[in-house]
């Protein structure tokens, strides 16, 4: 099979935690990448990343609610809500350690008989992912001429519902450095991509007002401009 050009559009998922302990101020996880990344170089971001064959093989036995799937496939290809909500479960299993998941008894022998890597390892645990926990807030597409390009759309979701608990990570190897639970405010003191930027202004929204309706916003470019539109 041909492999895509590095600068091809490649559809991705983010997914932001929001922890909540007590009284205190919403948390959210952030790493740092690699300082050799061809993408975004040593900038502290949230987990994800591209969606991977093995998301659209186990989104036919694990599909996410409709309301879910609706509103990721507005003018997005039909299929493709499924590959999006485990490709930002999956991410956050490996560059973070951390499985947004409900723990089943008895796992499900057909779907992990089925199952490709890389989801073998985390069903084996008798974790099954919880694309009903996750919130979709945001889409954007990379500016031409980068190095990568993705149409990545970011999901929102509570910390609470880990498997293991918010600081599982601490004990696993993971692909994302320095991982932390950061504030908004020590977020944005970071070194941070413009769309990580845009993106927290937009999570920030929606913590303050949690009941508001609020579209997901759409950050395109289209003839050197770029643009905002409601999702």
């Amino acid at each position: 099979m041909t492999e895509p050009a590095k600068d091809a559009l490649r559809d991705a998922a983010t997914i932001i935690l929001i922890r909540r302990d007590g009284g205190a101020a919403p948390r959210v996880l952030m790493g740092q990448r690699g300082e050799s990344a061809a993408f975004m170089p040593s900038k502290f971001v949230f987990p994800g990343g591209a969606v991977d064959p093995a998301d659209h093989v186990l989104a036919q036995r694990i599909p996410p609610p409709a309301a879910l799937a609706a509103r990721l496939e507005s003018r997005a290809p039909e299929g493709l809500a499924g590959a999006l909500a485990l490709a930002a479960i999956r991410e956050l299993w490996e560059e973070a350690g951390l499985a947004l998941a409900r723990t089943c008894a008895v796992p499900d022998v057909a779907v992990l008989d089925a199952a490709p890597e890389p989801w073998r390892n985390f069903l084996s645990r008798g974790w099954e992912p919880a694309p009903d926990a996750l919130s979709f807030v945001f889409r954007a597409i990379t500016p031409p001429g980068r190095p990568r390009r993705f149409d990545a759309r970011f999901f929102m979701a509570d910390a609470g519902l880990l498997a293991d608990g918010p600081d599982a990570f601490d004990d696993i190897d993971h692909e994302l450095g320095h991982l932390s639970w950061l504030t908004l405010p020590e977020a944005r003191a970071l070194d941070l991509p413009f769309i990580t930027e845009v993106v927290l202004a937009e999570v920030d929204a929606r913590l303050e007002a949690p009941a508001a309706p609020r579209p997901a916003p759409f950050f395109r470019h289209e003839g050197g401009r770029s643009f905002f539109e409601p999702l």
